[in-house]
């Protein structure tokens, strides 16, 4: 039988052997020609959306993007983590809701910086 560990090392086998075989599949199978490899001007082309693209090809995009995403990563990890407790309230008491408040607290503090600096503000 396993043990609490055994089901942690099976998972941790699986997911690296998942992530090397992503990896290592696709050069296997190019190296064995199941891959076609004939490269063209034509395929080598930039292109979007299968139109080809009118002035510069690298576009710069505005760093706010990444801004929006980390606040909507916060509220997406608070909401991850206020279900579990939702669910098991009574049974964890007082410590249970400080902690939770502290979470809150954190991410409320972090969204006020956000909005501070004007982060959230779309230009």
């Amino acid at each position: 039988m396993l043990t609490g560990y055994g089901y942690i090392a099976l998972f941790l086998i699986l997911a690296v052997a998942f992530a090397v075989g992503t990896a290592v599949i696709p050069i296997g199978l190019k190296r064995l020609k199941v891959i076609p490899s004939n490269p063209s001007a034509v395929k080598q082309d930039i292109f979007e959306c299968g139109i080809p693209t009118i002035g510069k090809t690298w576009v710069q995009f505005n760093f706010r993007y990444y801004y929006y995403a980390l606040v909507f990563l916060t509220i997406d990890v608070l909401v991850l983590f206020l279900y579990p407790w939702a669910v098991d309230l009574r049974s964890l008491g007082y410590p249970g809701l400080w902690a939770v408040l502290v979470l809150i607290a954190i991410i409320v503090i972090g969204y006020l910086y956000a909005w501070k600096k004007k982060a959230l503000e779309w230009k």
